[in-house]
Parts: structure tokens; C-alpha cells; sequence
């Protein structure tokens, strides 16, 4: 896949104007966005992702599109998970409604910005050693098993990380408890201070790493080209924004995001290991020589990403409704017995 400097250029300078104009349009005004705005234009973004695929297809042949998709899918995925963590960090902090748009643009262009430096350093480790593709794969399955442990303490472990954080900054800057609209920054008795609204961004921010070292070995599990690695991760995250403020109430009932997304990078970095084998340079491993082990194909990566969020979404959704229709019986009988 040869992609020129002009191209590079032309799509980072697009992603910007994305970008700009998001923050013109809808995020310069604070406002809590309805339910209408945020769906329509997740809409719009998922499109504009699904369509940029379509020219990865056109341009560069079915497997660079396919990767692409496979790639996309998996980082959208990944974003979802994060946006369960944007909900605690956004309630422990009190951050107004209206105010939360500005401060998880300022959190995902941040993201965007430090991918883009993991994804180089990423691309320059593998062009130089085939090995990275062990430890891209090792920490995948590490993380796999980490999150599968997690499943259902979320919360707990990242109140007890934004505690961490918060003392941290606290000790390095001078700080109020009191928002000042959106600033970052206001004045007490003539003493500039650090509001609340910059410490979540920080939180975000330093959140938005570690969600990076997940989701950038991920993706190179699915292809080896930085362009497609970089776009993905773009489209991923644009529109994550809008997908905060309409899913809400929903991120609670995916009670079983967090396995599907475990067996996804479990399998991703099964992949990568299997990979590494096939390339394998490493002495102590059959003396240097490539290991015949089967590899997992990129049109079979997708379908086992994508059936497994299927399954994850329907079981999780089944299982919210059956424990809302049993509380609802409970209810009902518990007023029966209170009247008898």
C-alpha cells in the first residue's frame, strides 16, 4: 500500500476541518445536545467513516479495505468501553451537562494527537523488529485477562485511578472546587487557579493513554499500514462526542461489553503471537527459523469481531430485560403483600 506525503497531508488537514468545524458548530455555544442532534450526527460521522472505507476500498484494493473496516470496528468498539469511563469520570467531577461537549472534544483530540505519536513509534518497532509482534500480542492476552477480571468494577477502579491523578495535580497546581462556566482557568481574591473542568481533562487525557496502549496493538493485529491504523483510529474517535450523549442510559445495559471486548483483544493478540511465529527472527525459537503455524485471515478477523459485538449487544440487552421484568414482579407482588 504506497501512500504519498499529498495524501497524508490532505487527510490530516480533512480530520482537522472535522474537527474545527464540530467545535464551531456545536461545542463554541455551551449546551446539553438532545437526543435528536446527538443521534443524527453520530449518524453523520459513522457515514462519513463508512464512506472514507469505501475510498481505502476503491484506492487501494478489497484487502486494504477490509483491514480498514476490521480496523475501524474494533477501535469504535474500544471507544464505547472508554465512553463508560468518560460517565464515571463526568459524575465524580459534577461537570454540568451543558459543559461536558467542550471538555471530551478538547479530551478526544488528545487522544487523536498522542495515537498518532503511538502509532508512529508502533510503525517504526515493527519495521525494524518482527519480534514487537510478541509483545503486542503477550499484552493484548494480558489485557484481555485484566479486563475480564474487571468486568463489573469499573467503577471502582477508576475512581480509585482519577484519585490518584487528582492528588498528583493538586500538588502541582493551585486549584478551586468551583466551576467557572467552562474555563480551565479563574481568578479567586486575584489568584489564578486551575477549576475542576481542567482537572478532568487531565484525567481524560491521562485515561485516553492507557485506552491507546490497548487499542493501538489491537489494530495492528488487523494490518501493518499506518495510514489505514491512523484513519481508523480517526473515524473511531470523531463522533465520540455525540455517541456519549446518546447512548447515556444504554452504557448501563451492555452489561456484557466488557467480555466481548476481552475475547476480542484475546483474540487479536492470539493472532499477533501466531503472526510473530510465522515471521519469527528469534534464535531460541525453532533457530531462527519461520514457524508453521496457521494465520488468521483478515475477512475472518472481521467476522469474528463483528459477531462477537452482535452477540455481546443481544445478550447483554436480553439480560437488562429479563432483570427489569423480574424487578417489575417483585414490585407488584411486594404491594400485593402490603395490602393483604
Amino acid at each position: 500500500m504506497d501512500v504519498s506525503p499529498l495524501v497524508w497531508i490532505i487527510t490530516c488537514l480533512v480530520i482537522l476541518g472535522l474537527f474545527i468545524f464540530d467545535f464551531f458548530a456545536h461545542v463554541r455555544t455551551p449546551h446539553a445536545p438532545s437526543l435528536k442532534e446527538s443521534g443524527s450526527w453520530s449518524a453523520v460521522y459513522i457515514a462519513l467513516a463508512l464512506i472514507f472505507g469505501g475510498f481505502v476500498w476503491w484506492k487501494w484494493g478489497g484487502t486494504s479495505g477490509t483491514e480498514y473496516y476490521a480496523g475501524f470496528i474494533t477501535e469504535k468498539a474500544l471507544s464505547v468501553d472508554n465512553l463508560f469511563v468518560f460517565v464515571i469520570i463526568m459524575a465524580k467531577f459534577a461537570v454540568p451537562r451543558e459543559y461536558q461537549q467542550k471538555v471530551l472534544l478538547l479530551g478526544i483530540v488528545m487522544a487523536l494527537v498522542m495515537r498518532g505519536a503511538f502509532i508512529a513509534v508502533g510503525a517504526a518497532a515493527i519495521n525494524a523488529y518482527s519480534w514487537v509482534f510478541y509483545l503486542f500480542g503477550a499484552f493484548l492476552i494480558y489485557t484481555a485477562v485484566k479486563l475480564l477480571r474487571e468486568s463489573g468494577h469499573e467503577e471502582e477502579v477508576e475512581e480509585e485511578r482519577e484519585s490518584r491523578i487528582q492528588r498528583f495535580v493538586k500538588k502541582a497546581l493551585r486549584t478551586t472546587d468551583n466551576y467557572d462556566r467552562d474555563k480551565l482557568f479563574t481568578k479567586e481574591n486575584g489568584k489564578r487557579l486551575a477549576t475542576p473542568m481542567l482537572m478532568v481533562l487531565i484525567v481524560i487525557g491521562f485515561t485516553d493513554v492507557l485506552f491507546a496502549l490497548d487499542s493501538i496493538p489491537a489494530i495492528y493485529g488487523l494490518t501493518e499500514e499506518p495510514y489505514i491504523v491512523f484513519t481508523a483510529n480517526a473515524f473511531a474517535l470523531m463522533g465520540l462526542r455525540q455517541l456519549y450523549f446518546l447512548l447515556g442510559g444504554l452504557l448501563d445495559k451492555l452489561v456484557f461489553l466488557s467480555f466481548g471486548l476481552s475475547f476480542i483483544l484475546g483474540f487479536i493478540g492470539v493472532k499477533l503471537v501466531l503472526h510473530a511465529l510465522h515471521e519469527n527472527t528469534l534464535s531460541f525459537i525453532n533457530g531462527g527459523e519461520h514457524v508453521k503455524v496457521p494465520e488468521i485471515s483478515t475477512p475472518l478477523s472481521l467476522g469474528v469481531i463483528v459477531g462477537t459485538l452482535v452477540i455481546t449487544t443481544i445478550a447483554s440487552l436480553a439480560k437488562t430485560r429479563f432483570d427489569e421484568g423480574r424487578a417489575d414482579k417483585q414490585a407488584v407482588s411486594q404491594k400485593t403483600d402490603q395490602k393483604h
